[in-house]
């Protein structure tokens, strides 16, 4: 099932707290962008995020559960409604996540939608 984008929508808002936020709409799912670095996604109408120390330490004892079959485990967020819950974790997570190659291919960067916070 893919998700909607009702769904990306909530989970944007909530996250409107940080700047350089964006999105990548993938084969029905998207992928989640901080600071140009992917921290998780939007799988089945669910918030999954990588397992990174941050993320594990916040969230000891959340569900790990595969985005997909075949996929990793991720780290399935439930307290969605919380705005300042969700912006410190993805905010903590950022130094422990890879540098992402996509920064570097200009085409695919233009492809990019990225979520400007107004003023």
């Amino acid at each position: 099932m893919a998700s909607t984008k009702e769904y990306l929508d909530f989970v944007l808002e909530q996250l409107s707290g940080l700047d350089e936020i964006g999105y990548r709409a993938m084969m029905g799912e998207y992928i989640l962008y901080y600071r140009s670095r992917v921290f998780g996604g939007i799988y089945d109408d669910r918030l999954l995020v990588k397992p990174v120390p941050a993320a594990v330490k916040m969230m000891p004892d959340a569900t790990m559960e595969p985005p997909y079959d075949g996929a990793k485990e991720m780290i399935l967020v439930d307290d969605v409604d919380s705005r300042e819950f969700l912006c410190e974790l993805v905010e903590s997570m950022w130094e422990e996540l890879p540098e992402n190659y996509l920064t570097l291919n200009m085409s695919v960067r233009q492809s990019f939608c990225h979520i400007q916070k107004t003023s």
